[in-house]
């Protein structure tokens, strides 16, 4: 373990009290995953296999010693990935973060799923989710942590890239996909194959040919991108239709939505007011 690590993970004491309870809670449900000697039992490790063998007349063989050596490492290896994750979880831990309520069963499942995840962004994002979890358990689901565990970089990446056209409308990020021949989607690599490959891994759902509305909306409301509020004038008193493009969001991908820290596309604004126009507040005249 770096000495850093080691530190900052077993040293309750140096660290903040949400930190201390994720360890703790971490640690109850994995197994002791950050005990102070837990390098030096799995440098002994070998040394007391093969002591229990030749205490039971079992001669060690050459093949046994490189079997042993691998399973170390690879343990080993296993071990630094989760506790690395842990690490990065910290600074996204809030003062009144409720990590000793999260469910162990949630925990163990976490932990088996990112222990092979080694990529530092990868595990910028198992980071994000295990202290989104620690900081109001439920909010992600075992089926988004299964679904994570067979994403390839590449994959987060696209996807991060579909939620910089993400609209939050209401409780819901919505990704307004008019048209995925504009050149506003193809600088951003979103296009009918990508998007199909997205709804292939269980991140949206694309509805190329009649895309999706939103029914029975106000007359007036508001939807968001990245902070800037977009007022939106319907034509009804009430049960309004809203055409909102081609893309929506399944569970795993809302979820995911709400960590991809994805940035904002520049022009996106302007170009969905001109698809909105007849939405949008007419201007007063004199």
């Amino acid at each position: 373990m770096p000495e850093g690590i080691s530190n900052s993970l077993v040293n309750l004491g140096d660290i903040t009290k949400p930190a201390n309870t994720l360890i703790k809670k971490v640690s109850e449900a994995v197994g002791g995953l950050f005990a102070p000697y837990q390098i030096k039992r799995m440098a002994k490790a070998e040394a007391e296999a093969a002591l229990t063998k030749t205490q039971s007349d079992i001669q060690i063989t050459e093949i046994h010693h490189r079997a042993m050596r691998r399973w170390i490492e690879e343990e080993a290896r296993k071990q630094k990935n989760m506790e690395d994750i842990t690490n990065k979880a910290f600074p996204h831990l809030q003062d009144n973060a409720d990590a000793g309520n999260m469910n162990d069963d949630w925990v163990a499942n976490f932990f088996d799923k990112s222990r092979l995840i080694s990529d530092g962004e990868m595990q910028e994002l198992w980071a994000s989710i295990l202290a989104g979890e620690a900081n109001t358990p439920g909010t992600f689901s075992k089926r988004t942590v299964n679904s994570l565990g067979d994403f390839e970089k590449s994959d987060a990446e696209l996807f991060s890239k579909l939620c910089r056209f993400n609209y939050q409308i209401g409780n819901l990020f919505v990704p307004l996909i008019f048209n995925v021949h504009d050149d506003i989607y193809k600088k951003e690599d979103i296009n009918y194959n990508t998007l199909t490959h997205l709804d292939n891994i269980g991140l949206i759902k694309f509805g190329n040919i009649s895309g999706f509305m939103f029914k029975k909306v106000p007359q007036k409301f508001s939807v968001v991108y990245y902070g800037d509020s977009l007022i939106l004038d319907m034509p009804e008193n009430t049960d309004n239709d809203l055409q909102i493009g081609k893309v929506l969001l399944t569970q795993t991908g809302e979820e995911l939505a709400h960590i991809c820290r994805s940035k904002p596309v520049p022009e996106f604004m302007e170009y969905v007011k001109e698809k909105w126009a007849t939405y949008l507040p007419k201007p007063m005249t004199g």
